[in-house]
């Protein structure tokens, strides 16, 4: 069980890496020398070791990126403070090991957490994210573009050296030439944020919610020319951070979960439309599943794929500071949303999963092939331990 990880699907198989945990009261980092993969046909988890002197240890708040069977993990917050270092593990070598990436070239964005990725034609994309400056740095930046958080400015003697905030800067990774740019954006930008979602649709971004917004907003980028867009809507789900947006079809995009505005862990799902530009609110089985700081990937037959997170965010308020309470119920169930109408050979699959009796003559004339993946299929619907819910 797992909060604050990364997870991705790559031929029907869920991988899963790094997050946090409760232990005895205290947030324990997951180890980052391992991965773990769920086949989604039949349910099963293996666990895969990941080598190299150079693993990311106890790292929160970082962002995980896959690209042409190579993830990257980027910023976040390790046991010295922000960092702005990337880490790559090639998964498709039979003993796969970590790699710092130390090599780039171009300037390095500044450390941060928080923060998301669009993977767009071989260029990790970053958006937003909260993190720390140098004192000559928030000089030369717009104001616009960095919120300044008095509280946590840090001092030497009475010199102001470095202080910390939110953003909203684009800056591109492109994974072939390893080289940092950061593009030159015009239109109306989104306000610095981080614990935000996103989501790529063709070559356009998409960004939704956060902790420093009043409303649950959203905006696109075009990935091409660096434009801004802000979608005017009449009517939009309650505002939320940390949640999950995916999509789910060309033409549109599913939210779930979060937290809320007024503080309680959400069990909502939402589609939005870039089409008609609205949203709709989905009706689905898992009600009793509510999940924030979970993943969401996008599976066979358009499904959303939601793994881990935690069911009931606990946040304390006091006088001086809004805190996370480390009594938390993290989760480790998968959790499937149907959103498009499954195709005929697809409800099949489902219906001889559950009742291969009654087809055990049939079965015998099928390919190997196919019927490896209908055995699959039993595996799935036949365990008892209830590891993926449909």
């Amino acid at each position: 069980m797992r909060s604050n990880h990364t997870a991705f699907i790559d031929d029907n198989t869920l991988y899963v890496w790094g997050g946090y945990q409760v232990v005895a009261g205290e947030d324990v980092m997951l180890p980052g020398d391992e991965i773990w993969l769920c086949d989604l046909d039949s349910g099963t988890w293996e666990r895969r070791e990941i080598t190299g002197d150079d693993v990311p240890r106890d790292l929160a708040g970082f962002c995980g990126s896959h690209v042409n069977g190579t993830l990257y993990i980027f910023a976040g917050c390790d046991t010295v403070g922000y960092t702005n270092q990337m880490f790559s593990v090639d998964l498709s070598e039979p003993r796969c090991s970590w790699k710092h990436v130390t090599d780039a070239k171009g300037t390095t964005p500044s450390p941060r957490n928080k923060h998301t990725c669009w993977v767009h034609r071989d260029r990790l994309i970053y958006f937003g994210g909260y993190g720390c400056k140098t004192i000559g740095e928030v000089r030369n930046t717009s104001t616009s573009n960095f919120i300044v958080e008095e509280m946590s400015w840090a001092m030497i003697g009475n010199t102001l050296f470095r202080c910390w905030g939110w953003n909203n800067e684009v800056h591109v990774f492109d994974t072939q030439t390893a080289t940092w740019t950061k593009p030159q954006t015009q239109g109306p930008a989104p306000a610095p944020r981080g614990c935000h979602a996103s989501a790529l649709l063709g070559n356009r971004g998409y960004i939704s919610g956060g902790v420093e917004t009043a409303e649950f907003d959203m905006f696109c980028i075009d990935l091409d020319t660096w434009t801004w867009t802000k979608f005017d809507l009449s009517c939009s789900p309650l505002g939320r951070s940390m949640h999950t947006m995916t999509a789910v079809s060309d033409h549109s995009l599913f939210v779930y979960g979060g937290l809320g505005r007024d503080g309680s862990t959400l069990n909502d799902a939402w589609q939005f439309s870039t089409v008609r530009r609205e949203w709709t609110r989905m009706t689905h089985p898992h009600k009793d599943k509510p999940r924030v700081c979970h993943t969401a990937s996008l599976g066979n037959d358009n499904d959303v794929v939601v793994f881990g997170g935690s069911s009931n965010l606990c946040i304390l308020i006091d006088p001086v500071a809004v805190l996370r309470s480390p009594t938390q119920n993290h989760c480790r169930d998968v959790i499937i949303f149907q959103t498009q109408p499954y195709s005929l050979f697809r409800l099949c699959e489902d219906v001889i999963g559950k009742h291969p009796e009654r087809f055990a003559k049939q079965l015998n004339w099928l390919p190997s092939k196919l019927r490896s993946k209908v055995d699959k299929r039993v595996s799935f619907f036949s365990n008892t331990t209830p590891v993926l819910t449909a």
